[in-house]
């Protein structure tokens, strides 16, 4: 490892959330979440002293009330950083955390940090996609932007227009073993390592959220069949092939090989590289596409030497589409090991560190696996893209390589 390499340390998260009255976080402050996970990375490293924390970038996509107030200082100080450890906010939208992780990577990879948090938060109960938000009318009067662009569901609507073999049975089919796979990997004890329970309050008094409230394991294609299509009549986008909307918060450590050496720490992946793209608004979903190919052709890699894929899942289609164009099958095992955004939930810019944490909890169930991708799609058509490396690497070849070779 260089001085300078950029490697993921620890990541947490609280249970994501339904939004709304209902939800469990209906009377819990979206900075207090953020807060919340902040502490447990602090009490989870305590050999790395507060002082020493150089940085903490926390995305929000709308960054109001209980969102505002430049949340990586807010949350820094709340969480009981010291003053003199500087934060800021964050925004693009759904890859808000995912960035937020690049930009502090970026900083320890330059040599101004040696250890900062990067994370995210979004209640979306209490601040709707979109709120307080006033687009700018030229978008639509002068025809740049259809004027459902930022209707992520008729977004989603349109990517099974442009390619008619991604149907709504694919979309089904993919979604149910979304939630299969978040099932059994609650069941086998791998979702839980990085969970922060917090306590919350409701009209029966006070509990503990230990758990993603948005899980369906019951799910199967005869009920998923049945639902409606509230983007278009007749559509194939429903509530159980998409993300729900979610509150919840997640924060990690990113530290410098410097840093590592002196604090005795066990970093569990290494940033290769990032990509972030744009493409048509009104196909957000294709946003990973030209991102994964800019981070791969920076890193010097092919699609092929990618061993796991974590994909965010805000629209099974979307995945579908990633899929498709870089010639994966519906089912590798390589894609979403544990279940992706349909089971776990997507509480928008706080997404992109579940992804991370879940990357490096398979690579270390997988040494043969040398490299892996956390990826997802962002509102107004982008897509955002970092590649990693298994530090617990042993040097042999992974399951897609070899298929590859055999192929070739």
């Amino acid at each position: 490892m260089a001085d300078r390499d950029v490697l993921f340390i620890d990541g947490v998260r609280t249970p994501f959330g339904r939004a709304g009255e209902k939800g469990m976080y209906w009377r819990t402050r979206a900075d207090d979440l953020s807060v919340k996970t902040i502490r447990a990375l602090l009490d989870r490293n305590p050999q790395i002293p507060l002082d020493r924390y150089d940085d903490v970038a926390i995305a929000a996509t709308t960054q109001e009330g209980d969102q505002g107030l430049t949340l990586g200082r807010t949350a820094a100080i709340l969480a009981g950083l010291p003053l003199g450890v500087p934060g800021f906010a964050i925004d693009r939208m759904c890859a808000g955390a995912l960035t937020a992780a690049t930009t502090m990577g970026s900083g320890v990879g330059f040599g101004a940090y040696d250890v900062a948090i990067a994370g995210g938060v979004e209640h979306m109960g209490h601040h709707p996609l979109g709120s307080g938000a006033e687009p700018n009318p030229r978008f639509v009067a002068e025809q740049l932007v259809s004027a459902d662009a930022l209707n992520m569901g008729k977004t989603a609507e349109r990517l099974h227009d442009r390619f008619p073999g991604l149907t709504r049975e694919r979309s089904d089919e993919y979604a149910m073993r979304s939630q299969q796979k978040a099932a059994a990997a609650y069941e086998a004890g791998l979702i839980q390592p990085d969970l922060v329970p917090v306590a919350i309050e409701s009209d029966t008094g006070w509990g503990l959220a230990e758990r993603d409230e948005g899980l369906r394991p019951e799910t199967n294609r005869e009920t998923l069949a049945t639902l409606k299509t509230p983007f278009r009549p007749h559509g194939r986008v429903t509530a159980g092939n998409a993300s729900g909307l979610n509150d919840g918060a997640t924060a990690s450590i990113l530290a410098s090989t410097a840093a590592v050496k002196e604090f005795g720490l066990k970093p569990r992946m290494r940033m290769v590289n990032f990509g972030f793209a744009g493409v048509e608004p009104e196909v957000m979903g294709l946003g990973p596409i030209p991102s994964t190919e800019k981070a791969l052709q920076r890193a010097g890699l092919k699609i092929d030497d990618i061993g796991l894929f974590e994909l965010n899942e805000a629209f099974a289609v979307q995945v579908l589409s990633f899929l498709d164009h870089f010639g994966i099958p519906d089912d590798d095992p390589s894609v979403n090991p544990y279940g992706g955004a349909i089971a776990f939930g997507h509480p928008l810019a706080s997404s992109g560190v579940r992804l991370m944490n879940q990357l490096s909890r398979q690579f270390a169930e997988h040494p043969e696996v040398r490299y892996g991708v956390t990826a997802m799609c962002v509102g107004l058509g982008q897509g955002g893209t970092i590649i990693w490396e298994n530090t617990n690497w042993n040097g042999k070849k992974h399951a897609r390589a070899a298929a590859s070779k055999g192929r070739n």
